[in-house]
């Protein structure tokens, strides 16, 4: 039996009818391919949205898209190793906090595999930060496994992962120029091309938290959190943070959980959201030599420590989340991190 054509699925986007796994396989590949046109594939895209991606077809085209990745060869680590991840599309002009936490984890000696772009919807990405801070984006994959081995974390930059995406990448852009979004907004932290087996997620909208829990479960993840901060009625944040009241979702050995976090849960104190606002590179550049310095705002310093606190917790380093805070700040103000990011100039620049 031949495959729909993407204008076949388009039409049945029209009637809110979801994608079987095989028509969400067959409408990515399209998607990849050159000789379907752009206009097509806008179309598909727009009614998929329009309709809502579920699970289930989230989960499909992440399949399709990790199958078509570069494989960097680093599957020894994959079953340790944690992702600290944003879907971004926030707005939030927040800083970028899993930057610090990748190398506050990484100090811990925990293997961090992030996976990431530059900033598409903020004035400076993860991307753009850790490039600041001496990684190599270009880093050939032979290069990546030594940083694994001797830093402890890897930055797989996604332009050069999911060759794939170019044929949709002038899609993406005409329809983020109309104020479109669309399923490939929020796939980046699905199609890690190292695998982590380990998960940290924060999603754009609380809508996403269940569905991407959900995906995250399909996709066989050991142990993934999915969060959402909520910064007003009208407003949230793809974060963890002691600003917010947090909605959490759990996948994998913590399927269970869903609840509402709060920083006094764990001892800290609500931070005004002004304490997490970044800037372009410079300014984070800035913020981040206060921070190691501890002349950053509290609520800074305390939102990177929780997060790294919860990633230690589902990678299994802790019992809960609290007992992992005070080791969490003892890394990132005690010199450890600053000495990780001397280490990575070094390491990049032989």
């Amino acid at each position: 039996m031949p495959s729909p054509s993407l204008t076949e699925l388009t039409a049945q986007m029209a009637q809110a009818i979801e994608l079987k796994p095989e028509q969400a396989e067959a409408a990515a590949l399209a998607l990849a391919a050159p000789e379907v046109a752009d206009a097509a594939k806008a179309t598909f895209l727009s009614a998929l949205a329009a309709k809502g991606e579920t699970a289930q077809e989230v989960a499909a085209f992440a399949r399709v898209f990790r199958a078509r990745a570069v494989d960097p060869g680093v599957a020894r680590w994959s079953s340790e190793a944690i992702d600290i991840v944003g879907t971004g599309g926030d707005h939030a002009g927040g800083f970028n906090i899993s930057s610090l936490v990748v190398l506050t984890l990484a100090s811990a000696g925990v293997k961090v595999m992030k996976h990431g772009n530059r900033g598409i919807t903020s004035k400076c990405g993860s991307a753009d930060l850790l490039a600041g801070l001496g990684v190599d984006l270009a880093a050939p994959p032979e290069k990546l496994r030594r940083a694994l081995d001797e830093l402890g974390f890897v930055f797989f930059f996604a332009p050069h992962y999911h060759p794939a995406f170019r044929h949709i990448a002038p899609v993406r852009k005409a329809l983020a120029a109309q104020g479109q979004r669309s399923v490939f907004n929020i796939l980046g932290p699905l199609i890690n091309p190292g695998r982590p087996a380990h998960i940290l997620l924060g999603v754009f909208s609380q809508v996403w938290l269940p569905r991407m829990a959900d995906a995250l479960e399909q996709l066989g993840t050991a142990a993934g959190l999915v969060v959402h901060g909520r910064i007003n009625a009208e407003r949230g944040i793809d974060e963890l943070t002691t600003a917010t009241c947090n909605q959490v979702y759990g996948a994998g050995r913590l399927r269970h959980l869903a609840a509402e976090w709060s920083a006094a849960d764990f001892g800290l104190p609500e931070a005004p959201f002004a304490d997490l606002q970044g800037g372009d590179l410079a300014a984070n550049l800035g913020l981040t030599e206060a921070i190691l310095a501890g002349r950053a705002p509290a609520g800074l310093v305390d939102t990177i420590a929780l997060n790294a606190a919860v990633a230690l917790w589902i990678c299994g380093r802790t019992h809960e989340v609290k007992s992992g805070i005070a080791q969490a700040r003892d890394l990132l103000l005690g010199g450890a991190v600053q000495a990780k990011i001397a280490a990575t100039r070094e390491f990049y620049a032989a």
